[in-house]
């Protein structure tokens, strides 16, 4: 179909999970391909075709191939009506695109496969190094988030009481943090918004264990 919406994705990717989420909260129908991140398809001339970073995620769309997690999310709410994944004024949308960008640039950037792969290539260290530094820097950039979610524009979610971008990028990496064993005890804002999204349609739809391969 040439109006298909296909998502070429990897089940547990962060940036994977963040499109799901949006897409699902559209209600949109999609069918998934998936891009297995540990056998190097990413890398594969198919799929650098679609993406030349050889990345994931990459959503086939009105016609159009977009890549960059953020961007097609930001795609989605300037061409969807019905999509609030930013508020309407322009200092409520920068706030949701700081804390988008705290949590996608900042931590799951340097916390990618293909950035720790090569940490261990060079340090030569072993499954120790790999979890030593995913609690680093997954601890130390969601208790940032959690102060920036210390005032008062935060409601129910992120900000307000309507899910936005911010919210799609926290709950993975909150999976993420469980994943690696993070002690979150301490984020209190964190673990409640967090929770308060995993019970939504959405959300629950878009989790990793809901799309994992059989």
């Amino acid at each position: 179909m040439q109006d298909e919406i296909i998502l070429y994705d990897y089940w547990r990717s962060s940036a994977s999970y963040r499109v799901r989420i949006a897409l699902e909260s559209l209600g949109l129908p999609y069918r998934r391909e998936s891009i297995d991140l540990l056998a190097g398809q990413q890398r594969s001339p198919e799929h650098r075709a679609r993406n030349p970073q050889g990345l994931v995620p990459a959503l086939s769309i009105d016609g159009h191939t977009l890549t960059q997690s953020l961007a097609i999310i930001e795609y989605l709410a300037e061409t969807r009506p019905e999509a609030r994944f930013l508020p309407a004024d322009p200092l409520g949308r920068q706030r949701v695109r700081t804390l988008s960008y705290a949590i996608a640039m900042e931590i799951h950037a340097v916390c990618n496969t293909g950035v720790i792969g090569h940490v261990m290539t060079i340090t030569g260290g072993g499954e120790e190094t790999r979890v030593d530094w995913m609690r680093k820097f997954i601890g130390e950039g969601l208790f940032a988030v959690e102060k920036l979610l210390a005032v008062p524009a935060t409601g129910t979610f992120c900000h307000g009481d309507t899910p936005t971008m911010a919210d799609f990028c926290l709950v993975p990496q909150v999976y993420n943090a469980e994943r690696w064993g993070i002690d979150l005890s301490d984020l209190e804002r964190v673990r409640r918004i967090a929770e308060t999204c995993r019970a939504l349609p959405a959300f629950r739809a878009a989790h990793p264990d809901a799309v994992k391969p059989a």
